[in-house]
């Protein structure tokens, strides 16, 4: 008996996308986003839809939906959704009515930043309701019905958060809405977005796993765009290369992945952090010959609550009793979920937030007993990379003065050693002098982040502390920042706290990682003993982190679901 042939459910022929240039034109300074994208989706399968920021990957599953329309940018070629083997519409030929209709029942998408994606002032379920409303013409029984059900299919409780707000929502679960959203129709295609980014691994591995599940029984076609092939890896049937708007690899996810025929899929490979990787000298120098009383930096019972709601009473343990050393030269990695402390801790110890009781020792002086000129100084010796330099850099100053502001700041008012400085280190960072006088958003995320560096170094500090400096990069800027971080750490003599939720990213940067969980530090480990890690948590972000292999990745996800 012979197998079924696939039926696709979604025909992608010579998709070309530009944007206009300066004043609207297309004749001068025009932008192509996508160039002659070819793909068939069948049901039940899924694409796996890769490439670093600027690739097209997002101005394509725009283009999925139409929802290029309205913009000023130019689609050509055709998006036809199928029907028992058979074309049946065009996305990119049918009017606007048509189109509206299509969206939802036919084809639907999960955002990337669900936050953005949410209305806040309405709560999650109406949310969801409403949309059943909209395109089925239901009651508001059976809507609060079908939204009750698409809610416990992705694993929110209906009962006790049907009524919640999303800001009420931890990331991951602001996510499950999003997909509960979109699966309230049914939708022969879904389309997610980097639906991942910027979740801790635990929760990355969750949602994947989902999206798996509802492929599975639904039967839906599902397009996966990620910048991160190691995410693709172990739920991905074909994998489609982006570079530059064009595509360069296309193919099953075991061939591409095993055997890539493209100098940039390598590239690809290469930068996705691995667990398993080989530690080097350059990565891990050791420090266990250094004196182990040469500390820089010590917490003794380190205590951060949050007061909760109106009451003055209730409050949150953001850090408890944390005792912790920080070796002079040394990298410190520090791990853990959304919620584990790890930014509050971060933040107290170069004394941007007190803590409610407990100390942290600088060279043996208690720094929340600092004020006047040895604060100012402690300012100068403690400096902070935080994770979104886009908010922590002013946009109505050019990246050189950002850079030269703290100088200015300690009294250095000569613009010529000031450009001179915050240009030399612009230089050493990896940007060229020519960016000197841009603005923020004139450059990308990853220049962004660089300069943000570039302005913790620029007081020549001892111990900078970076709070997740590469979690919303993709894989090759974030390798090129790892390996920047490493070279300043070397020739600045500096000391490192790295802040990460992905445990194979602060293994790179790491001598000696501390596992944090709910406030607390649960296990200290050594980067060459991760493997060894004894406490169940740390062992569960061991098993959630992505692996470029789908055989691996596959056997990966029935570890963590034996039933599936």
């Amino acid at each position: 008996m012979s197998t079924p042939v696939p039926q696709p459910v979604l025909q992608v022929e010579n998709l070309r996308i530009q944007f206009p240039g300066p004043g609207g034109s297309f004749e001068q300074g025009a932008v192509t986003a996508l160039e002659g994208l070819n793909f068939e989706l069948s049901a039940g399968q899924v694409l796996g839809l890769v490439g670093e920021s600027g690739s097209g990957k997002s101005a394509a599953a725009l283009a999925l939906l139409g929802l290029h329309r309205g913009t000023g940018a130019r689609v050509g070629g055709a998006v036809r959704l199928h029907r028992d083997g058979a074309p049946v519409t065009d996305i990119n030929t049918v009017d606007n009515a048509q189109l509206r209709k299509l969206r939802g029942p036919e084809l639907a998408m999960v955002f990337q930043e669900p936050l953005t994606s949410l209305d806040p002032y309405r709560t999650v379920g109406a949310q969801i309701a409403a949309v059943h409303r909209l395109h089925h013409g239901s009651s508001r029984a059976v809507a609060r019905e079908r939204t009750a059900e698409a809610l416990d299919r992705v694993g929110i409780d209906p009962a006790t958060r049907y009524g919640a707000y999303p800001h009420q929502f931890s990331g991951g679960m602001r996510q499950r809405a999003l997909i509960a959203m979109a699966l309230v129709l049914r939708p022969r295609v879904l389309v997610a977005d980097e639906p991942t980014t910027a979740l801790d691994v635990t929760v990355q591995a969750q949602i994947l796993d989902l999206l798996d599940e509802l492929r599975a029984e639904t039967g839906m076609g599902l397009v996966l765009i990620s910048h991160d092939l190691g995410v693709v890896a172990g739920i991905a049937d074909e994998v489609l290369v982006l570079r530059r708007g064009e595509a360069v690899e296309h193919g099953p996810v075991g061939r591409v992945l095993a055997t890539p025929t493209h100098d940039y899929t390598r590239r690809l490979l290469a930068a996705v952090p691995r667990i398993d990787a080989p530690l080097t000298p350059a990565q891990i120098p050791s420090v266990e010959a250094d004196p182990v009383d040469d500390v820089l930096l010590r917490t003794e019972k380190l205590t951060v609550r949050y007061p909760r709601g109106a009451s003055r009473s209730a409050s949150i343990h953001a850090l408890d009793q944390v005792d912790l050393e920080i070796r002079r030269g040394e990298s410190l990695g520090i791990v853990g979920e959304s919620g584990s402390g790890k930014t509050t801790l971060g933040r107290a110890l170069v004394r941007l937030l007190d803590p409610t009781e407990g100390r942290v020792l600088y060279r043996g002086q208690d720094i929340g007993a600092w004020h006047g000129q040895q604060l100012r100084r402690s300012r100068r010796d403690l400096q902070m990379v935080f994770q979104d330099p886009a908010s922590s850099l002013n946009p109505r100053r050019s990246i050189g003065d950002s850079v030269a502001e703290p100088l200015r700041v300690t009294g250095v008012r000569d613009s010529r050693q000031l450009r001179s400085r915050a240009g030399g280190l612009l230089e050493r960072v990896g940007l060229g002098a020519e960016l000197y006088d841009r603005y923020p958003h004139q450059l990308s995320g990853g220049q962004r982040q660089r300069a943000a560096i570039a302005r913790a170094l620029i007081l020549e500090p001892q111990l900078v502390v970076c709070d997740e400096p590469v979690s919303a990069l993709d894989v090759t800027t974030q390798a090129q920042v790892v390996a920047l971080l490493a070279e300043l750490r070397a020739d600045f003599d500096l000391t490192l706290v790295f802040i990460a939720h992905d445990l194979a990213v602060v293994r790179q940067v790491s001598d000696r990682i501390a596992v944090m969980r709910r406030g607390e530090i649960v296990e200290t480990l050594t980067a060459a003993s991760l493997a060894e890690a004894a406490h169940p948590y740390t062992r569960s972000l061991l098993d959630a982190v992505p692996i470029p292999d789908p055989v691996a990745a596959r056997e990966q996800r029935r570890a963590r679901i034996p039933a599936a």
